[in-house]
């Protein structure tokens, strides 16, 4: 039986399905099968209507970051709309959300593996096709790598630059997020700091540090999607 909290996405390819329903009907329906019983929480739906001349889906992406925002779990009516998708796959890993198809409860997982074992292979073959190159190049007597070894990244700091960039990459993601959550508060009337803060708490939004949201996490947040803007 389903436990905990889940975000479905569902996903029509014409604008005429998209405004008959014809489609995403049973695909609720399906959605509606999987959930029933157990104790869970459908805490939002996202409609995507992707035609076959666009390949972005705003939607998806905005059902992938609730999903992260709220620590619930993507649900799709069938998984082969979406597995075949590798830029859907790359945002489920990147972004550390777990996600089960209705049709196919036991293959989330499993089909994630097998995709992302086909690229790490992939990957290896073109790690070996570079070395064999720099391989063949040194034989030619052309020199390789920076001349002055590690002196060039002498009092650098760059393992702390490094990990600098890599926080504040996570933060803009964490508030890229939360932009559309953001912006439907602010649509329905609320707009100060603390008011965010207790509106983003009432819906389950996890907080950068512990579960609470304060004043100041939400004047940064907002800082942050400001200068994103």
């Amino acid at each position: 039986m389903a436990e905990g909290k889940f975000v479905s996405y569902l996903r029509v390819s014409t604008d005429k399905q998209g405004r008959s329903g014809l489609g995403l009907e049973a695909q609720r329906e399906a959605v509606a099968r999987y959930l029933n019983g157990g104790r869970w929480k459908l805490v939002a739906e996202y409609v995507e209507v992707e035609s076959g001349k666009r390949n972005t889906r705003p939607q998806l992406q905005a059902a992938i970051s609730h999903a992260k925002a709220t620590g619930a779990k993507l649900v799709i009516a069938r998984l082969d709309r979406l597995a075949r998708n590798l830029h859907f796959v790359s945002s489920l890993q990147e972004r550390g959300v777990d996600f089960v198809a209705a049709d196919m409860p036991d293959a989330n997982r499993l089909t994630i593996h097998i995709i992302a074992a086909v690229a790490e292979a992939v990957g290896r073959t073109i790690s070996e096709n570079t070395k064999n190159a720099l391989a063949a190049a040194k034989a030619r007597g052309v020199k390789l790598g920076n001349p002055n070894g590690a002196r060039a990244l002498k009092g650098k700091q760059v393992g702390n630059a490094d990990a600098v960039a890599k926080i504040k990459a996570d933060a803009a993601q964490r508030a890229s997020d939360l932009r559309g959550i953001v912006d439907d508060i602010r649509r329905s009337g609320i707009t100060t700091v603390r008011g965010i803060a207790d509106e983003l708490h009432t819906r389950g939004i996890r907080a950068p540090r512990g579960n609470k949201w304060h004043p100041t996490a939400v004047a940064r947040l907002l800082s942050r999607l400001g200068n994103a803007a």
